[in-house]
C-alpha cells in the first residue's frame, strides 16, 4: 500500500502541474494533447504550467481532495485516478520536463496535510523508477492501472500469463509417514523479518503520523510513549531487542541450523540509502553469526534489502542494476554465515542459491522479490527474471533423481506474488511432491500457512507453506521466532516438519518489569490437538475449523495468528473467514478455493 500511495503522488503531482479547467483554453485539452503528442512544444507546456495556481482552486481539485478524505484506501478510488492522470504522466515524460517533479511534490504534499518528510522523501526514491517504467513498459494505460493498482484480475492479461515447461515422468506420489519414535531428529530456527530499527528511541511518539514511529518528539499527554523493550504499534525493535531474543534462543535452544527469511532494515521505505541497508544488513548477520558459531545460517533475501525498497531491476534494465547488494549479500552469506563459495555464482547473478544441508537434504533459496507486484521493473516485462523458475525446476530435478529432499525458503510466499508465478510455483509443487518436504517464508509478520493441493483432485493434500512469524513489531505484534523439529539425520529420512514451536517475548510484561519475558506462546501439535503435520493432518484441521468456524478453536489460532498481541473476540466471523481462506490457497486467482467455508448466517 505504501508504493500505491508514492505512485498515486506521482500522478497527483502530475495532475497539479498540467492540468487545467476545462473552459479555460479549449475544451478538454489534455485529451487533445495527449491524442497528438506532437504538437506540444515548450511553449505549449508552459502555458499550461501557467494554469496550475486557477486549477488548485477548480472544482477538480476539490473533488479530488474530498475524494482523497472522505475514503480510506478505496481501490475503486485509487484506480479511477490512475485512469484519469496515467496518461498526463506520460504527457510530462515526453515533455522532458520531470525535473519539476520534486518542487511540485512538495506542494502537493502540503495541499493533502501530507507528513511532508515521508511524501517528498517517498517521491524522491521512487520517481526515477516511476518515470522509467512508464516511457519503458509496452502496457496501455489501463493495464498499468490495473496491475499496478490491482483493479483487474492479473489473469485478463495474456502478457502477464507465462508458462515454464515442466518435464513429464512425475512418480506415483508417495505421501509422508511417521518415522520412527527413536529416530533421529534435527532442530532448525526460522528467524523472519527481524527489521531493526537503529534509531529507535524510548519514551518518543510511539503513536505518530508518519508509517513508523518510535523515532522521535514527545508524546502528547494520554498518547503513548515507546517502551523501552519496544512498542506494538507502527514501530520496529530496537536493536537491544534483537540481541536479547536471538542470544535468547542460543542460550534455550538446540539449533542445529537456522534458516533467516530476509528483511533487516526498518520500515522507513521514505529515507533510506544503500549505505543504510548495507549496514543493517552487516550488523544483523554479524549479531546472528557471533551469537550462533559454528551453526549454518541458510538466508533469503528480502524487499526491504533493496534501496529503494521492493525495487529489484532484472537484466534488461540497462539504467540500474542491484549488483551493489548481491555482492554484499554473496559476502556476508559465504563468510559470515557459512554458505560454501559455490553459491556466489547464483547469489551474484539474483540473490538465489542451492546447496546440502545434510547428506540427503538440499536447500533451494528463491529471490520471490522478482515476482512480486510492488516490484514495478516488472511491469516492463514480468517472465521469469533471471530464468530462475527453469533454474529450480532443473535442481529439483537433480534432487529427484539422486534421491534428495528439499526445502525451499523465500521471503514471499508465492501467494503474495504476481498470479503467473503462483501459478507455476504450483504446478512445480505438484510434479516434485514427493521431493519437496518443506516451504518456509516469512513478510507477512504473522504466523500462518499456506495449503496446497493437487492440480487435478483438488480435494488431495501436497504440500504445505509455513509462514513464520516476525521478530519485529510490526504492527501490533509481540516479537516472536520459530523452532522447528524435523525428521532426519539418517538414511532416507523424509526431513518433513515433525512439530514446531512459537517463542514470544511478552511485550507488555517486558517493559513493565523492565527485564526480558520471554516463553513459549504454543506448539502447533499440542495447541491443535493434530496427530502429525503432514498436508493430509493440516487438510483435516482446516476441516474442523471449517466446521466450527465461530467456535473457540479458531479463536485460539487468531491468538496465535496475532503472536497473543489479541484474542478470537477480536476476529468477527469475516475476519474468521478470510484467515481460514487464506490458510487454504497458495497463490493468486483460486476463485473456488474458499466454496466450503461456511458464510454468515444471517
Amino acid at each position: 500500500m505504501a508504493l500505491q500511495r508514492v505512485a498515486l503522488f506521482v500522478f497527483f503531482a502530475l495532475a497539479v502541474c498540467t492540468t487545467i479547467d476545462a473552459g479555460v483554453i479549449i475544451e478538454d485539452p489534455i485529451d487533445e494533447v495527449i491524442d497528438d503528442v506532437t504538437s506540444i512544444d515548450t511553449k505549449q507546456f508552459s502555458t499550461l504550467i501557467n494554469y496550475r495556481q486557477r486549477f488548485e482552486h477548480s472544482n477538480n481539485m476539490k473533488a479530488l481532495k474530498w475524494m482523497f478524505q472522505q475514503y480510506n484506501d478505496p481501490p475503486e478510488i485509487y484506480c479511477k485516478m490512475c485512469h484519469i492522470l496515467l496518461p498526463i504522466a506520460r504527457l510530462l515524460i515526453y515533455a522532458n520536463q520531470t525535473d519539476r517533479f520534486e518542487n511540485i511534490t512538495v506542494q502537493l504534499c502540503k495541499e493533502f496535510s501530507l507528513v511532508l518528510d515521508v511524501c517528498s522523501g517517498a517521491v524522491h526514491e521512487y520517481k526515477d523508477v516511476v518515470f522509467q517504467v512508464i516511457s519503458l513498459t509496452e502496457y496501455t494505460d489501463k493495464a498499468l492501472c490495473a496491475i499496478t493498482l490491482n483493479c483487474e484480475k492479473q489473469t485478463d492479461y495474456p502478457s502477464l500469463n507465462w508458462t515454464v515447461p515442466i518435464p513429464d515422468g512425475k512418480p506415483t506420489p508417495q505421501p509422508p509417514k511417521p518415522p520412527s519414535p527413536s529416530s533421529p531428529k534435527l532442530n532448525m530456527l526460522q528467524l523472519a523479518d527481524i527489521h531493526v530499527d537503529f534509531e529507535y528511541k524510548p519514551g518518543s511518539e510511539a503513536n505518530c503520523l508518519e508509517p513508523l514511529c518510535c523515532r522521535k518528539g514527545l508524546p502528547l499527554p494520554g498518547r503513548p510513549a515507546a517502551g523501552f523493550w519496544g512498542t506494538s504499534l507502527h514501530c520496529d525493535i530496537p536493536i537491544w531487542t534483537a540481541q536479547a531474543i536471538i542470544e535468547y534462543a542460543a542460550r534455550t535452544e538446540e539449533v542445529d541450523f537456522i534458516y533467516y527469511t530476509g528483511d533487516t532494515p526498518p520500515h522507513n521505505v521514505w529515507n533510506q540509502s544503500r549505505a543504510d541497508q548495507l549496514h543493517a544488513i552487516y550488523t544483523i548477520n554479524g549479531l546472528v553469526a557471533r551469537t550462533f558459531p559454528n551453526r549454518t545460517v541458510y538466508a533469503a533475501v528480502g524487499n526491504h534489502e533493496a534501496a529503494p525498497c521492493n525495487l529489484f531491476p532484472t537484466p534488461i534494465i540497462k539504467t540500474d542494476n542491484i549488483s551493489w547488494l548481491y555482492e554484499a549479500l554473496a559476502d556476508s552469506w559465504i563468510n559470515t554465515f557459512g554458505l560454501p563459495n559455490n553459491t556466489r555464482e547464483t547469489i551474484l547473478r539474483g540473490g538465489f542459491y542451492t546447496t546440502v544441508v545434510r547428506p540427503g537434504l538440499r536447500i533451494i533459496s528463491l529471490n520471490t522479490n522478482y515476482y512480486h507486484h510492488d516490484n514495478y521493473w516488472l511491469f516492463i516485462n514480468s517472465t521469469d527474471p533471471l530464468n530462475q523458475v527453469e533454474w529450480l525446476i532443473q535442481w529439483l530435478q537433480y534432487a529427484e533423481k539422486n534421491s534428495e529432499k528439499v526445502h525451499i525458503i523465500a521471503h514471499h510466499p508465492p501467494k503474495e506474488c504476481f498470479a503467473a508465478f503462483g501459478w507455476n510455483f504450483d504446478r512445480i509443487v505438484n510434479r516434485f511432491e514427493n521431493t519437496i518436504s518443506g516451504q518456509f517464508y516469512g513478510h507477512t509478520h504473522t504466523d500462518e500457512f499456506n495449503m496446497y493441493y493437487d492440480k487435478d483432485d483438488h480435494q488431495r493434500p501436497i504440500s504445505i507453506a509455513y509462514i513464520a512469524p516476525s521478530l519485529t513489531t510490526e504492527s501490533f505484534l509481540n516479537p516472536g521466532y520459530r523452532m522447528y523439529t524435523l525428521d532426519g539425520d539418517y538414511p532416507q529420512s523424509s526431513y518433513w516438519v515433525l512439530d514446531h514451536r512459537t517463542v514470544i517475548m511478552n511485550l507488555t510484561a517486558t517493559n513493565f518489569y523492565n527485564r526480558t519475558i520471554i516463553q513459549n506462546e504454543y506448539t502447533v501439535r499440542d495447541a491443535y490437538q493434530m496427530e502429525n503435520l503432514f498436508p493430509a493432518d493440516w487438510d483435516r484441521f482446516i476441516k474442523r475449523l471449517e466446521s466450527d468456524i465461530d467456535g473457540p478453536l479458531m479463536g485460539t489460532v487468531y491468538k496465535y495468528y496475532m503472536k497473543s498481541n489479541a484474542d478470537g473476540s477480536q476476529c468477527t466471523h469475516a475476519c474468521r473467514r478470510s484467515l481460514l481462506c487464506s490458510f487454504k490457497t497458495s497463490r493468486e486467482d483460486q476463485p473456488h478455493a474458499c466454496d466450503s467455508i461456511p458464510p454468515l448466517v444471517a
